[in-house]
């Protein structure tokens, strides 16, 4: 009889990728997958580590797998395992655990489990000191019309405020003939999208020659992919010859998600981040300069040690003089192992509440202001899903620059694109 399988993903869509990677090893080694619920003979978390607070779910969730089936073995795997190796090994919720570079061998280290009753072999390694790239793919993924695709993984950067380094490693890449193959496969299975991500994307290729321009027109090239949606992009690889190469690629969506974390030059500095606001407002001019009306995405993160009325203030008019189409923020959030947590001057969880409810306000503010220009424009539709809102059959879907809308249509438009002129109806807040 098959044993049954349940796989739960924390984190980002690195994380999610990892995952679906594991499930279709496990599928393909004779194993039913299940949900997440009782009943399953194994349980396979993939944690994260990014906050404290992620720590805390990812412990949450071990802990739920074990009494949902005491008997089943509880599989703990990914960031949370790299960075609190120590703390895992002495949870009597966890049978197995399985670091960053280590997911690969899954289904391995399960059947050394089911034959010996216990983990024989040591699967956390020291991922700082290894320029291998764990080699993972898939075939097909949970979204049916959009995949996204991992080549890079680990960073060089070293953020104050950041564990990820520690617990991804440096930074490696995948050979782009593997992403070109797998991108190939996945457009004979009908997908029309992908997404490049890594943990610093942005970073591809620095480790064997290659750039991250130089797989995007790979990936451009191959028939079937009609759009090509890249992951968060650290400012410095937007130059002038990247943004004008990517611009003249029709299957290019004018998104783009340019990390900030801080509108103000001394905040940057105490973040460990690598440039100054002067040069990420160019590099935003420079998109807008090749794109028209491109949607600009960004995280900032309210609170850092030693922010002060004044530099909130900084990074506020910042975002204003910007206008993103879609604002992240995050209250600051101490993660123990970074320099940031030991830094003076830590800002009040009251103060962090205040800032962020008012960056929060402006971003839903640009957000609105995006979105209304498009009206009465065409805009072409990649169509996701069916849903019933009052009786009616609706198709929702995503424009290039990752407007959601939906329309009425008693056609199938599942994972069918078409350009609409876009009325203020059509927006998916109006319908939700």
């Amino acid at each position: 009889m098959k044993k049954k399988a349940a796989l739960h993903n924390l984190g980002c869509k690195v994380n999610a990728y990892e995952t679906e990677a594991m499930q279709q090893l496990l599928e393909e080694n004779g194993y039913e997958i299940v949900p997440f619920a009782p009943g399953a003979d194994v349980y396979v978390i993939n944690t994260c580590t990014v906050t404290n607070i992620a720590d805390r779910k990812s412990r949450q969730m071990l802990h739920k797998a074990k009494k949902m089936n005491p008997g089943a073995v509880v599989v703990a795997a990914g960031c949370y395992v790299q960075a609190a190796k120590e703390e895992i090994e002495k949870d009597e919720a966890i049978d197995i655990v399985i670091g960053n570079n280590r997911k690969k061998d899954l289904v391995r280290i399960l059947e050394e489990h089911w034959e010996k009753g216990k983990q024989e072999e040591e699967s956390v390694i020291d991922v700082n000191h290894t320029a291998e790239y764990e080699e993972l793919s898939i075939t097909r993924t949970a979204e049916h019309t959009r995949a996204y695709i991992k080549v890079q993984d680990g960073c060089n950067q070293f953020c104050s405020y950041c564990i990820i380094p520690y617990a991804r490693g440096r930074v490696r890449s995948r050979q782009l003939s593997d992403v070109v193959s797998e991108v190939r496969g996945l457009a004979a299975s009908g997908y029309q999208e992908v997404v490049l991500t890594g943990i610093h994307l942005s970073s591809y290729g620095i480790d064997h020659g290659t750039s991250l321009l130089e797989l995007i027109c790979a990936v451009n090239e191959i028939e079937g992919i009609r759009r090509i949606r890249l992951g968060s992009l650290e400012p410095r690889i937007i130059t002038e010859e990247f943004v004008s190469v990517i611009s003249g690629m029709e299957k290019i969506c004018p998104h783009f998600h340019l990390s900030l974390q801080s509108g103000c030059d001394a905040t940057l500095k105490r973040m460990n981040r690598r440039y100054s606001t002067e040069e990420y407002y160019e590099k935003c001019q420079l998109l807008r300069k090749y794109f028209e009306n491109p949607a600009l995405t960004t995280d900032v993160i309210v609170g850092f040690p030693g922010e002060t009325e004044e530099e909130f203030g900084e990074t506020k008019k910042f975002l204003e003089k910007i206008m993103f189409y879609e604002t992240h923020i995050f209250k600051y959030s101490r993660r123990k192992g970074t320099k940031a947590a030991v830094m003076e001057n830590q800002v009040p969880d009251e103060i962090k509440s205040r800032r962020s409810a008012q960056l929060i306000e402006l971003g839903n503010k640009n957000q609105r202001a995006y979105e209304e220009a498009y009206i009465g424009k065409e805009a072409e539709v990649l169509f996701e899903e069916r849903f019933i809102k009052d009786g009616e059959e609706y198709f929702s879907g995503h424009t290039k620059e990752y407007i959601r809308v939906a329309v009425r249509s008693k056609e199938d438009l599942t994972n069918k694109i078409r350009r609409i002129i876009l009325t203020e109806s059509d927006f998916f807040a109006k319908i939700d």
